[in-house]
């Protein structure tokens, strides 16, 4: 399938060849939805605790006398029932991870591109350096792009550090490695703008 390529100045200055087992699948929305799923679950630390009457300071001694005062019976000053005292049915740590297989996890990825490039909101961008990170000059960039104001996700190439960090501060602005983005990544953006030397990149994460 051939893109356009876009300058910096957001005028076509040529195509690129994107493959079409990777950015032309019909795009599989529970794969997706797992996938999205599995990625929120496993951000997940799990450490949330609290302690159960057994656990809280104090509370040894029985705080009057079973019998004779009018008053309910009590045991302990931890009790649930009191202010302090312990917690019934909190939360305990656990693990949330999820699990999916690797082709649903390759097939999710695979439809989030072929959707947003079916949209129309896919651009490829030509590739130029910054000689020390400017942010004011990567925002006009999307501004020739029409891009200022829309959530996007950008993706680099390996070691571009200047351009990562002109672009991390912008607002509404996500930036990343091609090789490391994830189905949730480019779900949660709108638009998706990825350097034409990381298009390579991108596809060689795909196996098959």
């Amino acid at each position: 399938m051939l893109v356009d390529v876009y300058s910096k100045e957001g005028k076509v200055v040529g195509q690129i060849e994107l493959r079409d087992d990777v950015f032309a699948v019909e795009p599989h929305e529970h794969a997706m939805h797992m996938a999205v799923v599995a990625f929120l679950a496993n951000q997940r630390q799990g450490t949330h605790k609290t302690k159960v009457r057994s656990e809280v300071r104090g509370g040894g001694k029985k705080p009057w006398r079973q019998k004779g005062r009018g008053t309910a019976r009590a045991g302990s000053i931890r009790s649930p029932l009191w202010v302090h005292g312990g917690t019934i049915h909190g939360p305990k740590p656990r693990d949330y991870s999820m699990k999916i297989n690797k082709k649903l996890k390759t097939l999710a990825r695979k439809s989030a591109l072929s959707l947003r490039l079916q949209e129309g909101n896919l651009l490829v961008l030509e590739d130029f350096q910054l000689e020390k990170p400017k942010t004011k000059e990567f925002y006009q960039v999307l501004k020739n792009l029409n891009l200022n104001g829309e959530k996007t996700l950008i993706l680099l190439p390996e070691n571009a550090e200047e351009l990562y960090l002109s672009a991390r501060n912008i607002d509404k602005v996500s930036v990343l490695e091609a090789e490391k983005v994830s189905t949730y990544h480019i779900l949660a953006h709108k638009k998706l703008l990825i350097f034409k030397s990381a298009v390579e990149q991108l596809q060689a994460t795909f196996t098959n």
